[in-house]
């Protein structure tokens, strides 16, 4: 019994399909199929029932699954140990990210990373914050950048790259643009832009109001606050957006200190602080702190 026939296995049966698990070993279909009758004869049962339109495992195939993947966790957690003594990383790293500016260069960090270890294979994926802390906490992704408005949930590690002040931005030619602060009540019925609900900003908005007792309405959304600021230039609305986005387009915007209550959200790279984390994974937190603790 060999481990790649235990991968091809445990590949078949969670693909349910033969050329998906081809695709994903990286192996010429005919490959993997050899080495699964070659492990079923070994055995002496068959693993899997075969029909044109599925594969499913056998009751036999059922019961050998939790030792074929123990096995092969057993193979890369012995990899793994050995790279991280010899300090030569292998592996995937999986990275979340929203849409944001931010002082951590995320692209400038993981091009470093990949120099650094070039044998690490690095996954980027773009999604609501509230996504990808959920994503965080089921052991999907390693890191994350995350805006959040209170505190991250239960299990998740943080370390805050901004914490800034939300205000009101109008355009020049706005009736609000003579103001330079406004209690959020008076936003009540107020055309609003501002981020989807799921992101750091659009939660401290909506608790904002909820405190204030009214429902914002929201005429425009967009994943990209850059596009809020460019529709409240266009008076189109009043966009919520962070106080440094607003100060870089002062010629077309006006931005309003918001009050009563003031709105904050803060941009943060999140992890799982309990559970595994991998060498690789644990080597890019590690140089993400360290690049945080120079801002």
């Amino acid at each position: 019994m060999e481990i790649r026939q235990l991968e091809y296995f445990v590949a078949v049966a969670e693909e349910a399909n033969f050329t998906r698990a081809a695709e994903r070993v990286h192996v010429a279909q005919s490959g993997v199929s050899a080495q699964v009758r070659r492990l079923e004869r070994e055995l002496g049962q068959e693993l899997f029932n075969r029909t044109p339109g599925a594969v499913r495992l056998t009751e036999v195939g059922v019961a050998m699954m939790p030792f074929a993947r123990a096995a092969l966790d057993a193979v890369s957690g012995a990899r793994a140990a050995v790279d991280e003594l010899t300090g030569l990383l292998r592996g995937r790293v999986s990275v979340g990210m929203i849409v944001a500016r931010s002082a951590l260069d995320l692209p400038d960090l993981l091009a470093d990373f990949n120099r650094d270890h070039p044998g690490v294979e690095i996954t980027l994926i773009e999604d609501s914050s509230d996504r990808l802390l959920e994503l965080l906490a089921a052991g999907e992704i390693d890191l994350a950048l995350v805006g959040l408005a209170s505190a991250p949930p239960a299990g998740i590690a943080t370390s805050v790259i901004s914490d800034e002040e939300l205000v009101a931005a109008v355009g020049a030619k706005d009736r609000l643009a003579g103001r330079s602060t406004i209690p959020l009540r008076s936003l009540a019925g107020r055309a609003l832009i501002a981020l989807p609900p799921g992101t750091g900003i659009r939660r401290a908005l909506d608790d904002g109001c909820g405190k204030a007792g009214f429902k914002p309405r929201i005429t425009f959304e967009a994943s990209d606050p850059v596009m809020l600021a460019e529709l409240a230039a266009r008076s189109l609305g009043v966009a919520i957006v962070p106080r440094s986005l607003a100060d870089a387009r002062d010629h077309q915007l006006h931005a309003l200190r918001i009050t009563a209550p003031e709105l904050r959200s803060r941009l943060e790279l999140a992890w799982r602080a309990e559970g595994p984390i991998s060498p690789a994974a644990r080597a890019l937190l590690n140089q993400a702190r360290d690049r945080l603790s120079l801002l």
